[in-house]
């Protein structure tokens, strides 16, 4: 089979790699659409610790069964939730597998899907009808903002920053839209707060702005919750800085390198501080029925659609212009 494949830092290329069988209980996938998220990029720049080389990537997912069993019929459209869980550790023995002690995500850890065919645990594929290829290779990337929206507790009629507006920063905001929230979104491309507008954020802030004030102006105390979805040390600290007495923060991004912060204001304004990884499968499922009721999300979403062959072009191009691109879609 021809497979996209990170052979190592800034190398990418499509390699012939051994076709692959099903074993029971597992299902046997032709992958139709890939999209490339920001752990990919963050593997091409070298900069993933969680990767070793060469790496197939690819976890957001819209495929077709080819094999498998129960009510996976050959030719039925899916996704797939990518993510592992042992079933032992802390997390899982909470119900939280999506922060398994031990998660293997494909393209990550493991193997992922930019591949002609993907054999996946049955129990992992996701059976949709009434999206498009393209929507379906949304839902994981959805999945997770939605995730964080859950994480936070968020309850119609109240205020929400959104610090990022990529890809999991945009599935925030249609999460936090479905929840009736207000939003507030924040980015330094104006390109990608004009595609967060017009998904329905409330107000967009361009973060080279006094965007403290601004936040000031809009909310008079402070939102109810902030959501980080950058991971740099500038919007961890302005996180807590902007979020109202009593408040919640939730951060999706990773943070490159340990950051110093002002404890006191954790105390003085009592916040509720969160971590968000992943998703839960209820969250994949509320983000297929609001991507049914949104056909036009995809349309607002999707920066370029690639063919295979021009995937390394595509991944270098993020690279150079990454204020350029929100998704990137590998077709098949």
């Amino acid at each position: 089979m021809r497979a996209f494949r990170m052979e190592g830092p800034g190398a990418a290329a499509v390699q012939e790699v051994p076709d692959i069988a099903a074993e029971p209980g597992e299902a046997l996938l032709r992958v139709k659409m890939v999209g490339m998220c920001g752990t990919d990029l963050n593997t091409f720049r070298g900069r993933n610790a969680m990767v070793t080389f060469p790496r197939i990537p690819g976890h957001e997912v819209a495929a077709e069964v080819v094999e498998a069993g129960g009510d996976l019929a050959a030719g039925t459209m899916v996704t797939i939730s990518p993510y592992t869980s042992c079933g032992r550790c802390p997390s899982c023995l909470r119900g939280r597998v999506n922060a398994c002690q031990f998660n293997e995500t494909m393209g990550v850890q493991r193997e992922g899907a930019m591949i002609g065919r993907v054999v996946v645990p049955a129990e992992k594929v996701i059976l949709v009808t009434g999206l498009s290829q393209r929507d379906l290779a949304l839902v994981e990337p959805c999945a997770v903002g939605f995730h964080a929206v859950r994480r936070a507790e968020l309850k119609s009629g109240e205020t929400v920053v959104v610090l990022g507006c990529g890809m999991i920063g945009l599935g925030v905001i249609l999460g936090a839209l479905r929840q009736g929230a207000k939003v507030i979104a924040i980015d330094l491309s104006d390109a990608k707060l004009d595609v967060a507008k017009k998904l329905g954020a409330h107000e967009t802030i361009n973060a080279s702005t006094d965007v403290k004030s601004r936040v000031a102006e809009l909310t008079g105390e402070g939102p109810d919750v902030v959501v980080e979805a950058v991971g740099a040390e500038a919007t961890f600290l302005q996180a807590v800085d902007l979020v109202a007495t009593a408040g919640r923060v939730v951060y999706i991004g990773y943070a490159k390198a340990p950051i110093a912060y002002e404890t006191k204001y954790f105390i003085t304004k009592e916040l509720d501080i969160r971590g968000s990884r992943n998703a839960l499968r209820s969250d994949f499922d509320d983000v297929i029925d609001e991507l049914r009721k949104r056909p036009d999300a995809g349309d607002l979403i999707v920066t370029r659609t690639a063919s295979l062959d021009e995937a390394a072009e595509a991944l270098a191009d993020w690279h150079a212009r990454p204020g350029d691109f929100t998704k990137i879609l590998v077709k098949f």
